[in-house]
């Protein structure tokens, strides 16, 4: 058993061959698609979904099956709103995990620069 190995029986080691799994254009796009889909679509799911409850609520009034549903919209709407939360969380993450990335290279260059200006290499 080799627990260094790249490729084992399982395929690849986890995260493959030390690169990032997406480019800064690929967690913007992934932002944007939350942002311009998921977001929007979830919520216009969510209104339709409330309003057939809704009409169904008004169709059973008076019987135990009008407060059952009732009960389940509002659990519903609880796991609609983590959801909703999730999603601008991710987004904000996955931009925010970008300009992280390049502000922490910038600052490991400019760490190093000095070092590189002292160099006898220099001019050779």
């Amino acid at each position: 058993m080799r627990l260094n190995s790249l490729d084992g029986p399982g395929g690849p080691a986890p995260g493959g061959l030390g690169d990032f799994g997406s480019t800064p254009a690929e967690k913007t796009s992934a932002a944007n698609t939350i942002e311009t889909e998921l977001e929007p679509n979830t919520k216009k799911a969510t209104e339709h979904a409330d309003e057939a409850t809704n009409t169904a609520v008004a169709g059973f009034d008076g019987w135990e099956t009008a407060a059952g549903l009732k009960k389940v919209a509002d659990t519903w709407d609880k796991q609609v709103k983590n959801l909703m939360g999730r999603l601008s969380s991710e987004k904000g993450a996955l931009r925010g995990a970008s300009g992280l990335f390049v502000r922490n290279d910038i600052g490991l260059g400019d760490q190093f620069r000095p070092i590189g200006s002292q160099s006898r290499l220099n001019g050779l």
